[in-house]
């Protein structure tokens, strides 16, 4: 499955504009340039896994409304794993990842 950078951007900035936020604010939150939030938003630059879950934070949701167009988790639960996240480089991030996949192909 090949991810489609400029829905991923749509989504992003129609994220973004929904809580009434600026470029410039979300890159604040995101710790990343207002340049960089304008060109993914353009899909000129390609998000990696971390930054696509630093923009899920600050935007108040899951990177699976992002990258697949629906947060799924109800409620707030999603809170706790996505502030965890937050703290792991990007090898780490890689890790859970792949985790995160190989859960989802192999369902309980």
């Amino acid at each position: 499955m090949n991810a489609d950078y400029s829905k991923i951007g749509k989504s992003i900035k129609r994220r973004r504009e929904k809580l009434r936020l600026t470029q410039a604010v979300l890159a604040e939150r995101c710790e990343i340039t207002e340049q960089y939030v304008s060109n993914i938003e353009r899909a000129i630059s390609i998000p990696s896994t971390e930054v696509i879950m630093k923009l899920a934070a600050a935007l108040d949701t899951t990177p699976d409304e992002f990258l697949v167009g629906s947060g799924r988790w109800p409620g707030e639960a999603w809170k706790p794993v996505s502030e965890k996240l937050r703290t792991l480089d990007g090898r780490q991030l890689e890790l859970v990842s792949s985790f995160i996949d190989w859960v989802t192909e192999h369902p309980l």
